[in-house]
């Protein structure tokens, strides 16, 4: 190392964070919104209405009449997934696959009368949620990708901390009246070491949640390859039983479900029935995650034809696996009370803002001087940054848009919002790379950052034009509203402090002008 080793992890911090920078940062803001990926549901669906309480009685009609309506439609099926309602979603959630390698099927169900709900389709906040690890690409290609970026996140990070000497002196600097580039990492620093505990841990248990996608082959070794035999002898899911190949009839589920609370005290999150018409049928109701930062799912299976309890799962994991799912449980935030889950937003905030001021950094610090043509790397390098950090948000604000302005009744009406969600984000890269080509930098930073604050403030214009009548609780959807005027007040705020920058050379020399043209005149 002829530079030195504070030096080697210096340039080793700048390329690693550069080549996945736009990935890593797609990952923050996606993951960042996913704490809130219920309540960017309920905001999608406003037509749905939260109940007080349901009692066992009606969750066990919910399950028979969901029961019937996939008799009559996935007979065909292996597998049955039957998500129950709850006070918050009051709809009976249905999923199942016909073929392997075929995108499941999806219905919404009344709990009351079985009939399909009459709800606009949308993804709501499932999109952001799986974008964050499979970029909506297919899942092994995505959750690779992901996996790869999030094991060089790691490597960016180390390095920074041996790169930063002052890294606690930083943690105070904040010098906006400097240059651009001493401005931009000062930003970089402050929004890395403020939350670089949460950085650590987020970017660390992230790819420990699909450690074993990664690295299989301890378990493909002990287990033959058989993942689901691993999972259940560690008693985080029931024990598997194979079909018998002989016909058989589903029992009522009904009664499954109301021994099933009877004998774990937390909320039913839902039921999972495997070959549902064989004689060796099998019912697994799962429950929500007891509080505290482990991620396990009590369960209790019945043999589907008889009714009879075959297996209950509730606590005592192994070692290993009670530890697997704690870094899964820290990951996800599910333990997190409003407060804690507010506190984890704004480290998620802080992770895009050191992502994103990164990238924005290398472009400044190699900022061509007066008179030099740009290269073709700066060139490609600020396009997308453009793309990236102005692009995906407005992508976001059409998401929401487009749940807004397209028909509850339009076929195909939650993959149309998709197309929403793309077809801006490419929009905003593509008008960001025409900019860069005949515009000063500055102004296609302004014009983009403007651009993704009109779209949020239009986002809630819709809501309040198009779905106020449709609100079964106006303080929520005012509240959810807010936040999305806060992100358009933040961009435009952005946009405004680029548009008026002036490096302190330059300012000191506008100033000069300005006093001495009067002086001339009184001359």
């Amino acid at each position: 190392m002829k530079q030195g080793f504070r030096q080697s992890m210096a340039w080793l911090h700048t390329w690693s964070g550069l080549v996945v920078g736009w990935v890593l940062f797609a990952v923050f803001v996606t993951g960042t919104a996913t704490y809130y990926r219920a309540e960017i549901s309920r905001w999608m669906q406003p037509e749905l209405h939260r109940q007080a309480a349901i009692g066992p009685e009606a969750l066990a009609h919910a399950a028979d009449l969901a029961v019937a309506h996939l008799e009559a439609h996935a007979g065909e099926a292996r597998s049955w997934f039957i998500g129950l309602p709850t006070p918050e979603r009051p709809l009976v959630e249905l999923f199942w696959r016909t073929r392997p390698g075929t995108a499941p099927d999806h219905v919404l169900l009344d709990p009351r009368t079985g009939a399909p709900a009459a709800m606009r389709a949308t993804k709501g906040g499932d999109l952001l949620y799986r974008f964050h690890f499979e970029l909506h690409l297919p899942p092994l290609w995505g959750r690779w990708i992901v996996g790869i970026c999030a094991m060089v996140m790691l490597v960016a990070l180390v390095s920074g901390i041996v790169t930063h000497r002052r890294i606690f002196s930083d943690f105070f600097t904040l010098r906006r009246d400097k240059a651009a580039q001493r401005g931009w990492l000062d930003a970089h620093n402050v929004s890395g070491v403020l939350a670089l505990p949460f950085h650590l841990m987020i970017t660390y248990t992230g790819v420990v949640t699909l450690a074993i996608m990664y690295m299989p082959w301890g378990v493909t070794a002990a287990y033959k390859g058989d993942q689901f035999a691993y999972f259940a002898e560690t008693g985080q899911i029931t024990k598997a039983r194979p079909a018998a190949g002989q016909p058989g009839t589903l029992a009522p589920v009904g009664p499954m479900v109301a021994r099933a609370l009877a004998t774990i005290p937390e909320p039913l999150e839902r039921l999972v029935v495997s070959n549902p018409r064989d004689a060796n049928s099998t019912v697994v109701a799962v429950f929500e995650e007891p509080h505290g930062l482990s991620h396990e799912h009590p369960q209790v299976a019945f043999a589907g034809t008889s009714g009879t309890i075959v297996e209950v799962l509730s606590g005592g994991l192994r070692p290993a696996a009670k530890t697997f799912t704690t870094m899964v449980g820290l990951h996800e935030a599910h333990f997190a009370g409003p407060a804690l889950r507010v506190l984890f937003f704004l480290c998620g905030l802080m992770g895009c803002a050191m992502v994103g001021s990164g990238l924005v950094l290398w472009t400044v610090a190699r900022l061509p001087k007066a008179g030099t043509a740009t290269g073709f790397g700066w060139r490609l390098v600020h396009t997308l940054n453009i793309g990236t950090i102005a692009g995906l948000p407005g992508g976001i604000a059409a998401y929401l848009i487009a749940n807004r302005l397209l028909p509850a009744d339009l076929a195909g009406r939650s993959e149309r919002e998709v197309q929403a969600f793309f077809g801006v984000w490419i929009l905003v890269a593509a008008a960001g790379a025409a900019a860069n080509a005949w515009l000063a930098p500055r102004q296609a930073w302004r014009g983009a950052l403007a651009a993704v604050a009109g779209l949020f403030a239009a986002a809630v214009l819709a809501d309040l034009v198009l779905a106020r009548a449709l609100w079964d609780d106006p303080a929520w959807f005012l509240g959810f509203d807010a936040v999305l005027l806060a992100v358009a007040a933040g961009f435009a705020l952005i946009s405004r402090k680029v548009d008026r920058f002036r490096a302190p050379g330059r300012a000191r020399r506008e100033a000069a002008a300005a006093v001495g043209t009067p002086r001339m005149e009184r001359a």
